[in-house]
C-alpha cells in the first residue's frame, strides 16, 4: 500500500486556502500529533494502550484526509500489541510525510 503525502497538502489546502504559512504550520501540528501517537506505540506494554494509540492515530489521519495511514492505523489497531512489521509500517508511513 503506498501514502500519498499530497493527500495531506490538498487537505490542508482545501481547508485553509492558499496560505502557506497557515498549510505549514497545520502540517507541522499533523506531523507532531502523529510522531506523538508513534511514540505511544513504540512503548505499549498491553493491548489497550496499543489500540488507544493507534485508534488516535486512525482518527488523526481522518482529521487530516489521510485515507492510507488512517488504513494502516486501523490494521495496527486489530494487529497484536508491539508487532514490529507493523511498527515499521507506521513509521515508514509517517516518514513519506516529513520529506514531502
Amino acid at each position: 500500500m503506498s501514502y500519498d503525502p499530497g493527500a495531506l497538502d490538498a487537505a490542508l489546502a482545501a481547508a485553509v486556502g492558499d496560505d502557506p504559512a497557515l498549510v505549514a504550520d497545520l502540517r507541522y501540528a499533523f506531523l507532531e500529533s502523529a510522531q506523538r501517537q508513534m511514540d505511544l506505540l513504540n512503548r505499549a506494554r498491553c493491548d489497550a494502550n496499543w489500540q488507544i494509540a493507534a485508534w488516535r492515530l486512525k482518527g488523526l489521519a481522518a482529521s487530516f484526509g489521510v485515507v492510507g495511514l488512517m488504513s494502516l492505523a486501523e490494521e495496527a489497531a486489530r494487529s497484536v500489541s508491539g508487532d514490529p512489521a507493523m511498527l515499521r509500517k507506521l513509521k515508514s508511513a509517517i516518514a513519506g510525510f516529513e520529506i514531502a
